[in-house]
């Protein structure tokens, strides 16, 4: 599954592949294939990257436009 607003927040924060790749743990080459879409997520990995960023998973999945975690 292609997640596009994974790609987008990472270059909106001024950051590489190999540095989120780093935070996550993992190669550089898969955090690549997770961008392009070649490669699922897996859903820890996703959670990271939300609370990363700072946003919800249905705003980082796409499903909503509103970047706010609800608590």
């Amino acid at each position: 599954m292609y997640f596009k607003r994974i790609r987008d927040m990472r270059e909106d924060a001024d950051l590489t592949q190999a540095q989120v790749a780093e935070y996550l743990g993992i190669a550089q080459t898969v955090y690549s294939r997770y961008e392009r879409g070649f490669q699922t997520i897996p859903l820890g990995l996703l959670i990271n990257l939300a609370n990363y960023y700072d946003v919800s998973l249905d705003y980082l999945t796409g499903r909503t436009e509103n970047k706010q975690i609800n608590h």
